[in-house]
């Protein structure tokens, strides 16, 4: 991890993350879509074990890196339902054609 000298230093590596941040869900999101094309069903799409593997797989994760498991179970129980809601609408719409 950097070590900054400043507070705007410190501002800056935080936008270059965000940055990033933004681009790795991007990424997730169009990955999500692409698997909408391999389910058969809506239960399929929704998938409640992989979520709960997920889940359990990042709040250790975040454990091991000192970060709060609780606010980054939040965060991807949030993205998560919303590319479920994605993942459904693309699932929806590869049946109608």
């Amino acid at each position: 991890m950097k070590k900054c000298n400043s507070l705007e230093e410190v501002r800056t590596e935080i936008d270059i993350l965000d940055n990033k941040l933004v681009e790795l869900i991007s990424e997730r999101s169009h990955l999500i879509r692409q698997a909408a094309t391999f389910k058969n069903s809506i239960e399929e799409v929704k998938a409640e074990d992989r979520i709960e593997f997920i889940k359990t797989r990042i709040r250790h994760q975040a454990i091991e890196l000192g970060v709060n498991p609780n606010m980054v179970c939040d965060l991807f129980t949030t993205m998560i339902n919303e590319m479920i809601e994605t993942e459904i609408a693309e699932f929806r719409n590869a049946d109608t054609f």
